[in-house]
């Protein structure tokens, strides 16, 4: 993209701003996993450089849930604009006694719209210490719950919460979209 896309801007507002703004209405602490910490000085959250720099996504899970003070943590990816507090809530009614618990829609899991327990810590550093850095790769090692597109879809029927900006030509259809709605 050019840019962090954390800052690219959807009607004006920038994607971490609409997540972060989203975040302090569900949760008592929020936490920025980034080595560009002085992008986000500006957010109230706790801020952290990865632990194991260069891991990308499951890096930087791992570093979130270190730090996290609590048990249960929701982790998203920063170029997700669309996100329901409706559907996250849902998810955090799931938790039980699992280690994950991630939606699978139609394009399947969604790794970065999870939640994830402290006891998924020692499985994530195993498989960045063999060199993996798929999330999904841990998840034979930990109590996993798949919450199917069907049992939450009247909360987002559009899916819009797993929209997340790739490319160029993604953020001019997202924004065309934006200004029709």
């Amino acid at each position: 993209m050019g840019k962090n896309k954390a800052f690219i801007e959807i009607g004006g507002i920038p994607i971490i701003q609409r997540i972060h703004s989203l975040f302090e209405r569900l949760f008592e602490e929020i936490i920025i996993v980034t080595n560009e910490r002085d992008l986000f000085a500006n957010l109230d959250a706790k801020i952290f450089n990865d632990l194991i720099p260069n891991r990308g996504a499951l890096g930087g899970l791992y570093t979130g849930l270190f730090y996290s003070s609590f048990r249960y943590s929701f982790c998203v990816a920063c170029d997700m604009p669309f996100l329901r507090g409706s559907l996250i809530e849902y998810l955090l009614t799931k938790t039980d006694d699992w280690d994950v618990i991630v939606p699978r829609t139609r394009d399947g899991l969604q790794p970065l719209h999870a939640i994830y327990s402290k006891n998924c810590l020692a499985p994530v550093k195993m498989l960045i210490d063999q060199g993996k850095y798929k999330i999904i790769e841990f998840y034979d090692l930990v109590c996993l719950k798949i919450i199917d597109e069907i049992e939450f879809q009247s909360l987002d029927p559009n899916r819009e919460s797993f929209v997340n900006v790739n490319t160029p030509d993604e953020l001019v259809l997202l924004e065309k979209e934006h200004a029709s709605s």
